[in-house]
């Protein structure tokens, strides 16, 4: 008698348990942001890259901190600035002495050689120190020299960008903000939330975060997400939200007025794995409808391309999605 279903179930229960007791964890340590918080958590179980966007000091980087430890992967923080080389991310030959004191090229790997890696700022670096996170952020390697090397699994980017100043800075290609699986907007926090941060972090004993998840059940839970059941009807229905960002003849006003560019096969990919992540965090073997509506302002916020008159109207890419989910009503 085949118990597979069972094991299955038994699988998926055991996994929702153990990440309701992570984001419990992280949520003991970071104030406020519920929803960045989460986004951030689907983005890991998904092996994505997640782009972060807010005003200086909302904890972004506390954020990121806060995950590594709870999960116990190596953090790497890399301060992205105009002067900042590509061979300070990967790492290169580097001359060093040998056992028998000769001088010898040796690789010394960068500070992408970690399991969660925070690029600060990103904007800041430019296009060709940017483009040094491609090949890591798609195939979770480096090629340095003609080798190439392996990342560790598991494997996330996770960058941020001031939207206010923008002096000085590069924005990123569409090729690579396609390589993010989320773009999450970090709001400020309201009065209640702003209050309680200040009383909890500057107390006697500031916030902790303790250890909830070791590498291995990270890995577990990521290869479960990969087998939640997706039925061709919610594929089809997925499909046709990416579709329907591309402006033409049948699509939405305010995809016809806004958008110059729509989503592209990434994004339908994007949608699928995080709706798989996200029926799994609520304890379901297959996905639903509303799964796959709750990521994907995330999803293709960044993947439709606005027409230079849209800002002017005060069009975003969440009016776009919006509107394609029917949720003002277009």
């Amino acid at each position: 008698m085949s118990t597979g279903p069972v094991d299955a179930a038994a699988r998926i229960r055991a996994a929702q348990e153990r990440l309701a007791a992570l984001e419990s964890a992280m949520r003991a340590a970071y104030i406020g942001q519920d929803d960045v918080l989460r986004g951030v958590l689907l983005a890991l179980l998904c092996r994505g890259n997640v782009l972060l966007e807010g005003a200086p000091g909302l904890g972004k980087t506390a954020l990121v901190k806060i995950l590594s430890e709870a999960t116990h992967l190596r953090f790497q923080r890399i301060q992205f600035t105009p002067d900042l080389m590509p061979a300070d991310i990967t790492g290169g030959p580097t001359l060093l002495r040998g056992a028998n004191g000769e001088p010898e090229l040796r690789f010394r790997p960068g500070p992408i050689f970690a399991n969660i890696v925070l690029a600060d700022e990103i904007n800041r670096g430019t296009p060709k120190t940017q483009a040094a996170l491609l090949e890591a952020m798609q195939e979770q390697a480096v090629t340095i020299a003609g080798e190439r090397h392996l990342l560790e699994a598991p494997f996330q980017v996770i960058a941020t960008q001031n939207p206010i100043e923008m002096e000085g800075t590069y924005p990123l290609p569409e090729a690579q903000l396609d390589r993010f699986l989320f773009k999450l907007d970090v709001p400020f926090p309201s009065l209640e939330v702003l209050t309680r941060i200040g009383l909890e972090t500057t107390g006697a004993r500031p916030p902790t975060v303790s250890r909830v998840l070791e590498r291995a059940d990270l890995l577990d839970m990521q290869a479960l997400v990969r087998e939640i059941a997706v039925a061709t009807p919610l594929a089809e229905e997925a499909a046709r939200l990416v579709m329907a960002t591309h402006p033409g003849p049948k699509a939405k006003q305010v995809v016809q007025a806004a958008v110059r560019y729509g989503a592209g096969p990434r994004a339908l990919q994007a949608l699928l794995l995080a709706g798989r992540a996200h029926a799994l965090l609520a304890g379901r073997p297959h996905v639903e409808s509303g799964d796959l509506r709750a990521v994907a302002r995330p999803v293709l916020r960044h993947r439709v391309f606005l027409r230079y008159e849209a800002g002017l109207d005060g069009l975003t890419g969440d009016s776009v999605v919006d509107a394609v989910l029917g949720v003002n009503g277009d």
